[in-house]
């Protein structure tokens, strides 16, 4: 069964009101019809459901609500502070994450990263990210789509870092505390990993993380890909902490 998100303003009572591009896949990609089920997710709220189309117009479909449905999201929420890549692995790094059930991602500008972005590119790359992030949330049926936020620095993320139950850095080098060595040791429901750009965090960008409160974790012997270790720590993450 296909999932659309919408807004708190486009549901009145019982009605929702899907718009914009997803109008056009409902009519003309999946073809739909009146009285096909469909799953709903709202934006605001996290909240989803199942209705049924009553109307397909030109520039919107009209769904009667038929029940809540219980929210499937992980209890964990993972924040995803990422190096910025190059190319589209950015774009991997968001989809594949959004998949396992990551909540917030943030690129991060350190001194290894090759990419840099002006203002102006920027915001586009947000804006098409996030996308993704909306495009996974449907395909998967998740109840949230997951924030993506502007290009932060090291020092930017403090103040930000110290809301979480624990901050998890993956570094090369640290040979001997794991990732599951951490997650046994006390209950989690907030979580920050930070990954490395190609060529990893820098020894300098370790140990000012370690002053604030973050902890190196080794992801194995083997030595991933920035667009694999993230992917890898959110998903042994969940498998640890979930039920």
């Amino acid at each position: 069964m296909q999932k659309f998100f919408v807004n708190s303003v486009q549901i009145h009572e019982n009605r929702a009101k899907i718009m914009g591009e997803d109008v056009n896949h409902i009519k003309n990609v999946l073809r739909m019809k009146l009285e096909d089920e469909i799953l709903l997710g709202n934006k605001n709220t996290g909240e989803s459901f199942l209705g049924k189309i009553k109307q397909i117009q030109n520039n919107c479909v009209i769904v009667q609500i038929l029940n809540s449905i219980k929210s499937s999201e992980p209890l964990t929420y993972i924040h995803v502070f990422q190096g910025l890549p190059k190319a589209d692995k950015m774009e991997q790094i968001i989809q594949k994450g959004t998949e396992i059930g990551v909540s917030e991602f943030t690129p991060l500008q350190l001194e290894r990263c090759i990419l840099r972005l002006d203002k102006k590119d920027e915001n586009k790359k947000i804006d098409r990210w996030q996308k993704i992030a909306e495009v996974a949330a449907k395909q998967c049926k998740r109840d949230k789509i997951p924030k993506i936020n502007f290009v932060h620095n090291l020092k930017n993320i403090y103040e930000k870092i110290k809301e979480y139950d624990i901050v998890l850095v993956a570094y090369e080098d640290e040979k001997q505390h794991s990732l599951k060595e951490y997650l046994k040791k006390q209950q989690l429901k907030k979580i920050a990993i930070i990954i490395g750009p190609e060529g990893g965090i820098s020894k300098n960008e370790v140990e000012e993380l370690k002053e604030h409160g973050a902890l190196t974790v080794t992801l194995g012997k083997q030595i991933l890909r920035t667009e694999t270790a993230s992917i890898v720590m959110a998903s042994n993450i969940l498998y640890e902490l979930e039920d």
